[in-house]
Order: C-alpha cells, then structure tokens, then sequence
C-alpha cells in the first residue's frame, strides 16, 4: 500500500504559512513554492541509490559515494505543477521534465487529459509527479493514470497541501505510488476547495483569477 509522508521540517512549516496567507503576493508566492520544492526534493530523493568510487582528495586517495546514476523525471501537472518544477530541478539538473495538462470536464466534472509530452525513455527513469494542491484527488490519478499506460512505472507524489479526502483516493487507485506533501490539511468544503488550504495555486503562481 501507498505511504503517505507529511514533512514536518521547520523551514517547510514557516515558508507554508506565508504561501497560505491571503496578503502574500505573486513574486513572493512563487519564490516560496520554489523554495518550499527544494526543501522538499531533499527528503523526497534521500532513498536514491548510491555507488562507491575512488577519488584522489588533495591529501589522500579515498574511496566515497556518488548517485548511482538513476534517471530521473520530473512530470508537473498544469499548470500550477510548473511552478515547483525549478525548486526541484536545483538539486536534481540532470533530470527530465515532462508535462501532463488536464482540465475539468464542465458536465462530469472529471479530468480530461488534453496534453502529454514525456521523456522518450519513460521505462527507464523514476518519476516523481507535482502538483501543489491534492484536493479531491481526480487530476493525480489521471495524470499517474497517463503516465503509466505510457510504461512508467516507478513513480511518486508531491505537493504542498492534501485534503484527506484526495489522499485516501489515490492511495485506493494507485496502491505502489508513494505521496509526499508538506502538511495535509482538514479536509475539503463544498465547492471542492481544501480548507484552509491556499486558494487556487495557479491563479496565485500566474497572477490570474
């Protein structure tokens, strides 16, 4: 079964509260969700695979520890996902970046993928897919959904903010993805919306409404 990660790291907690309070602005907000995804990245990689090689030091030749060499891709969902892409990216350059865009169908109200575009050796790397908000839980299990019919396979979650409710959703539909976040919250009121939550993270990231 999925396990769920909720980071508790000071750093995390402080930037969190002023990505949530209302009077933050665009430049500020989306310093934060970059800055908030590099902290993040560190816990969400400390399982990468490591080998030992020997290196000459200025004093001695010792042997010490590199990345294993493991592809990686990160997959934001848009378009809010795109902001926690660089923050990622600060940590782990080599790694790839594929898009999933997905929107609301108005009658069913369920997502609809309408743009996909990933690395071309999908089998090969560890995905970790972003999103700064898991509400109700539709848009990431599409978007692994996509991801997987397209031969993925290992593969996480990340995001800033989780209703309870979309946790447990995807957890039930994708039972080998594990979900990282940075603090889950109460649950979600009746239009949808996590509360207290942040608002609406792209219009936040972009300066739209």
């Amino acid at each position: 079964m999925a396990k769920v990660y909720v980071f508790d790291h000071p750093l995390i907690q402080h930037k969190l509260t002023y990505i949530r309070e209302k009077q933050t602005g665009t430049k500020e907000f989306r310093e934060l969700v970059d800055e908030v995804a590099t902290l993040m990245a560190f816990e969400i990689t400390r399982d990468m695979p490591l080998e030992e090689i020997e290196i000459d030091t200025p004093v001695s030749r010792t042997k010490s520890n590199v990345l294993s060499g493991k592809k990686i891709g990160i997959i934001p969902i848009l378009r809010a996902g795109i902001g926690m892409v660089d923050g990622i990216l600060k940590l782990i350059p080599a790694a790839k970046v594929g898009h999933i865009g997905l929107y609301r169908d108005p009658k069913t109200l369920k997502p609809v993928e309408y743009y996909v575009k990933l690395p071309s050796d999908v089998e090969e790397r560890d995905f970790i897919v972003v999103d700064p908000m898991l509400a109700t839980g539709g848009s990431a299990i599409e978007a692994i959904n996509s991801l997987k019919t397209r031969g993925g396979k290992n593969i996480k979650f990340m995001c800033l903010i989780a209703a309870p409710e979309g946790v447990e959703l995807l957890k039930e539909a994708h039972p080998d993805v594990d979900i990282y976040i940075a603090a889950l919250d109460e649950k979600l009121n009746e239009k949808g919306y996590i509360v207290p939550g942040l608002g609406d993270a792209g219009d936040r990231l972009f300066g739209t409404k």
